[in-house]
């Protein structure tokens, strides 16, 4: 024992041993550091394993450069090295604790308000505990200063730090394999900063970061006015006048968007054994006072909720590859809708039971302009309160209440529901409703948690009339993207009693729902094609907001001059007429290949689709809209906006005084208690 003990001592004596004994130390305290200071959402074996090792590929690269300098140099500079990254992992912490996310250099250099507010208040942030990440540098310190280990100053053999240089490489590689393995796309796909922390660590998260921020910052520094002129022109050659019977007819009223996550249009009157899957919504896309569109298709690519997202309060596509919410989110200039209702005398909120850096919420948001993002840091939080990707919507509906209830009016709410998410997992207490019998374990559980969305909405509704907020509001439904994708034709031939449920047949079930229901609106069932990309043109038209100006790419679905071509992120699209997936031009009413469409047509709407695609890639990629000027716009100032607990509720208690919200026309009364739900958790 003695021998091994003098082998593990000599080691560590020399420069090499001191190099893996500070990654064993450092690996350890950041090993702490995710566990305790972060909430990254570690799950399973493998992303556990990826946790442990992600932080050694980095830091041997780092500490194995000290190998290749002479002496005493080589321990200064390790230890110079071990410092400055330490400090800058204390500094994520006290900004992770406050904003649950991490520093960017978008952040550093576009939201110096952010860093002063959490500069202002260092002293309540840091907590004792956040020190020990320095303790592994001390103890190296001592190690040295009291001699037990020595500094080795020989000369060491080249192929020694080479070697050390390529193994961390290599270690790096692996590390990325692995975590693409379990999280494909996970570089390309962006859409939370918790996720690359936990598959590669900080450090790489820190390297990706700021190759991505240089490359788009190289493009927004090469854009000009006139790139955003050439924008324009398209757009007002191509302008499609709202139609006017419509105009104003939803002016001044409070504006309800209830996101309906993974809800795909053949849900809407879908039975399973005879019974209503979504009985609540299809009474809903039935009324009489309804506007339902039956071909209104998602328009999303790799950035999917977030792409949503964009075009439904930007008429601007998501981005051909990632999230446009997270990579230009928190440093573009937008003229979005939240701000524009803003600045006309509407409350803005967004609400969403999940952690507000998911898809880059809590930067976009204020980017867009809204007053308040409730996220699950205001909501009670209970193990069995969550699923997937956040709060159970029947919770999640019922505990938003006391925040909608305060908001002055007239007012516009987002409410994102989360439950009818993949993998569609739902526990027995919760389901109201047999699982489909495809032989598709994914599939199978979709009608579940559909039926459990659908109740939520029933609940939320019966709230609105109790309150009287259903004769104030326009409440409109859409749904974000697909629920079940294309790898699942099988399950899907089976669920639709289509037999050959091929490209095209999917491409026809991307349609989601789009309902707006109004006290008093002619409804009826629109079959007018469209997509995500005309939301924002026809609620504006709608709530009489002229859109003079401003830079959209969709148009009023309302409008006779509607062009009714629907582009998809990847190129492809769909009319009544001609559905283009791929390389092959197929019928719409038939099915089958189109063999009599012109190639002056094929070339006429694919050059459409492909323009405008592009056009609004310049726009966010460039930053274009800087250069816009709206009348009687003012831009958006992201200092103005707190997302921060305290700050917010003190703002919405201070509210109350101009007693416009419902609870003060209600002389103060809550209609909390009017909520019923049946989430067996509240019981």
């Amino acid at each position: 024992m003695k021998n091994v003990f003098k082998k593990i001592s000599n080691f560590l004596n020399t420069r090499l041993g001191f190099v893996l004994l500070a990654l064993v130390l450092y690996v350890m305290k950041t090993v702490y550091t995710y566990e305790n200071k972060f909430n990254l959402g570690v799950k399973g074996s493998m992303q556990t394993f990826l946790m442990i090792i992600n932080p050694i590929p980095v830091m041997l690269l780092l500490f194995g450069l000290s190998l290749y300098m002479k002496g005493r140099k080589s321990y200064i500079f390790l230890l110079i090295i071990d410092f400055l990254d330490t400090l800058w992992l204390f500094s994520n912490i006290l900004y992770y604790r406050e904003f649950s996310d991490f520093i960017t250099m978008a952040l550093i250099k576009g939201s110096s308000a952010t860093s002063n507010n959490l500069s202002k208040s260092i002293l309540g942030i840091v907590k004792p505990t956040d020190f020990l990440v320095f303790l592994d540098v001390i103890i190296l310190i001592l190690l040295l200063s009291f001699h037990v280990i020595k500094m080795d100053i020989r000369r060491l053999n080249w192929r020694i730090p080479v070697l050390v240089t390529s193994l961390a490489v290599l270690l790096f590689g692996a590390n990325l394999s692995l975590a693409e393995a379990d999280r494909p796309q996970l570089l390309t796909r962006t859409f939370d900063n918790n996720y690359i922390v936990k598959y590669l660590g900080l450090n790489a998260f820190n390297v990706y970061d700021v190759t991505k921020t240089t490359k788009t910052n190289a493009i927004k520094a090469n854009a000009k006015p006139s790139d955003l002129t050439s924008v324009k022109r398209y757009l007002d050659n191509n302008y499609v006048t709202p139609n006017a019977e419509y105009t104003g007819i939803a002016k001044g009223k409070n504006v309800f968007v209830i996101h309906l996550e993974s809800f795909q249009q053949f849900l809407i009157d879908y039975k399973v054994n005879g019974e209503e899957v979504t009985p609540n919504l299809n009474k809903i896309y039935h009324e009489d006072n309804t506007l339902s569109f039956d071909n209104f298709f998602n328009q999303v690519g790799q950035g999917k909720t977030s792409d949503a997202e964009m075009m439904l309060e930007n008429s601007l596509f998501g981005l051909p590859e990632g999230s446009g919410m997270v990579v230009d989110g928190t440093t573009n200039t937008f003229q979005a809708m939240p701000a524009m209702l803003d600045q006309d005398g509407y409350t803005t909120a967004a609400f969403h039971g999940d952690v507000p850096s998911f898809w880059n919420r809590d930067n976009a948001y204020k980017s867009w302009g809204y007053d308040y993002f409730f996220s699950s840091n205001y909501y009670k939080q209970k193990k069995n309160y969550n699923v997937g990707f956040g709060m159970k919507d029947k919770i999640f509906l019922k505990d938003s209440s006391q925040y909608i209830e305060q908001l002055p009016q007239p007012f516009y709410a987002k409410l994102i529901t989360v439950t009818n998410h993949y993998p569609y997992d739902l526990d027995k207490k919760n389901q109201s409703i047999a699982r489909t019998k495809t032989g598709d374990k994914t599939v199978d559980g979709y009608v579940q948690t559909a039926r459990y969305l659908d109740d939520s909405i029933g609940e939320f509704m019966d709230w609105l009339q109790k309150t009287g907020l259903d004769k104030t509001s326009m409440v409109v439904f859409y749904g974000d993207h697909y629920g079940i994708s294309d790898n699942h034709k099988k399950a899907m031939s089976k669920l639709t009693g289509i037999k050959n449920f091929d490209d095209f047949q999917n491409s026809q079930y991307q349609r989601v729902p789009f309902m707006i229901h109004m006290d008093g609106l002619q409804g009826g069932i629109n079959h007018t094609y469209g997509g995500e990309i005309d939301v924002m043109p026809t609620l504006m038209n709608l709530m009489g907001i002229s859109d003079k100006g401003t830079v959209q790419f969709g148009s009023d679905l309302l409008s006779p001059e509607h062009s009714q071509v629907v582009a998809f992120r990847n190129g492809d699209f769909v009319t009544p007429n001609v559905t283009k997936v791929g390389s092959t031009y197929y019928n719409t009413k038939t099915a089958k290949v189109d063999t009599k469409i012109s190639d002056k047509e094929k070339s006429r709407l694919t050059n459409k689709v492909a323009t405008e695609l592009s056009l609004s890639d310049q726009v966010l990629n460039g930053d274009l809209l800087r250069f816009n000027k709206l009348d009687g716009f003012t831009k958006v100032n992201k200092a103005d906006f707190s997302y921060k607990k305290s700050t917010a509720l003190k703002k919405l208690k201070d509210s109350q005084k101009n007693k416009t919200s419902l609870k003060m026309e209600n002389d103060g009364k809550s209609y909390v208690e009017d909520y019923v739900t049946n989430a067996p958790e509240l019981k």
